[in-house]
């Protein structure tokens, strides 16, 4: 008889909603971590980086809000407390966590776990033997080949959200993705200098290319240098600080600054995962799995960061359910095909589902509705950035294919969105929503009757 029945390694978002799941599935199970329970993500990642974000926005919104009719002091921020505040979160979150697996009679096994072989896990100078494996191992940040990253103040975004020392005036990113342009809003918002450095033609190069250009006009706005479509060559130390040297436009240009966030992505982490003598198929070092997250060798399952081409935490916790449920041979409950995206910028940005261009790729007619935020009264009150909600639909069945949004609260509108995809809901049917006034979320009224040219608050649709 095996020690479990599932042994999952790593206890992030993937593996420890993974191994709740297996619990309560009735079957006995241990989690492998040899770093605090909750991963990249809640201690290095998604969390820590949102109480950022959030110390940033109450500060602008102190500094900004004469026009409120609020007079204050001579106003400052102490980013060591934000960074005190940050650790305060983070903890009382994975505090929740650890109780969770306590909660759910789960071994938690600290230590690196190596996997053996088939059905067989050593950690430590012990070895468990498991009748199923679940590799949640997550990411680790890319370090592209660039001479003079080695150099000190050339970091990652987990070295950055670890470090508590004084507040730089100015910082480089190299890298337009979700995680460079959040930075850049923190930091930016704070006064520091902020120069980004992205080697595709546009900003959030994967996303909307409305939202792509909303967003470069607004940091463009807060201060922020973007430089698109741009190579970085080297980065050497001067008197001045750092020098990043890159090439646009065909022409080389430099800029200098106190520190360089290298943010150009993540890569599966598989460092010292396997014992010698044994393998998993892999490509480009990712994990290969089939639909049912079974790897190459039966009994060992791969989720999140590690084999899924989309990386994102909320990705990791669905696959972990499903991957759970299988095992335990039920059928899985969740729909894995459609992932919706948030970026935690101001104003926020959202989406789900197909854009324009994607539909029109794949052949489909479409019908698309956009609202411009300006025109929505919670967002004149809270002096929102320029923002929109676009919505795309099947122009012949009417149903919601999916939604682009920039502006506040979108992360949150989003879910309405994503429920109304899986449901198969049409047009109609979102129009027949009665959504209260005045909230944000009046706008995903006007986007859908912008389809059919029944917008009360702006100008009839266009051909679409």
């Amino acid at each position: 008889m095996s020690d479990y029945q599932v042994i999952v390694i790593g206890a992030g978002p993937g593996g420890y909603v993974a191994a709740i799941k297996c619990a309560r599935l009735g079957l006995k199970t241990a989690i492998v971590e040899t770093r605090d329970v909750g991963g990249t993500c809640l201690n290095r990642g998604c969390i820590p980086t949102k109480s950022l974000l959030h110390s940033a926005e109450v500060y602008h919104a102190v500094t900004h809000c004469e026009g409120l009719g609020i007079t204050t002091g001579e106003v400052s921020f102490d980013f060591a407390k934000m960074q005190e505040k940050k650790v305060e979160v983070v903890t009382k979150l994975r505090t929740g966590v650890e109780g969770l697996l306590a909660a759910n009679k789960i071994d938690v096994l600290r230590g690196f776990g190596v996997i053996e072989g088939q059905g067989s896990v050593r950690v430590g100078d012990t070895v468990y033997s498991t009748d199923n494996i679940i590799i949640a191992t997550g990411s680790v940040p890319a370090r592209p080949p660039i001479p003079g990253l080695d150099l000190p103040g050339v970091i990652t975004s987990d070295e950055l959200l670890e470090e508590t020392d004084a507040f730089d005036p100015s910082l480089v990113i190299i890298g337009g993705g979700v995680i460079g342009v959040e930075f850049a809003s923190v930091y930016a918002t704070l006064g520091c200098a902020v120069t980004v450095v992205e080697a595709m033609p546009r900003i959030l190069p994967t996303l909307d290319a409305d939202i792509a250009q909303n967003l470069n006009m607004i940091l463009r706005k807060k201060g922020v240098k973007v430089n698109a479509g741009a190579m970085v060559k080297q980065i050497t130390k001067t008197e001045n600080g750092l020098c990043v040297e890159f090439e646009a436009k065909g022409k080389m240009q430099s800029v200098t600054a106190g520190k360089v966030l290298v943010a150009i992505g993540r890569r599966p982490n598989t460092a010292g995962l396997f014992a010698e003598g044994f393998a998993l198929e892999m490509e480009r070092g990712r994990i290969i799995v089939n639909d049912r997250f079974e790897t190459s060798v039966p009994g060992i399952y791969a989720i999140g960061d590690v084999s899924s081409k989309i990386q994102l935490a909320h990705v990791a916790s669905a696959q972990g359910i499903v991957a759970a449920e299988i095992i335990a041979g039920h059928e899985p409950s969740m729909r894995l095909d459609l992932v919706p995206s948030c970026i935690y910028t101001s104003p926020e940005i959202a989406s789900v589902g197909m854009t324009e261009a994607e539909a029109t790729e794949k052949g489909i007619a479409v019908k698309c509705g956009k609202f411009m935020m300006h025109g929505n009264g919670k967002t004149i009150i809270a002096g929102g950035e320029r923002g929109f909600i676009k919505v795309v639909t099947d122009a012949e069945s009417g149903k919601v294919l999916g939604a682009q949004l920039m502006c506040e609260r979108a992360t949150d509108m989003l879910s309405e969105i994503t429920t109304a995809i899986v449901g198969g809901m049409t047009v109609e049917q979102m129009q027949n929503v009665m959504r209260p006034h005045p909230t944000f979320n009046e706008g995903v009224t006007e986007a859908f009757e912008d389809v059919t040219g029944q917008s009360i608050h702006s100008a009839p649709a266009k051909s679409k």
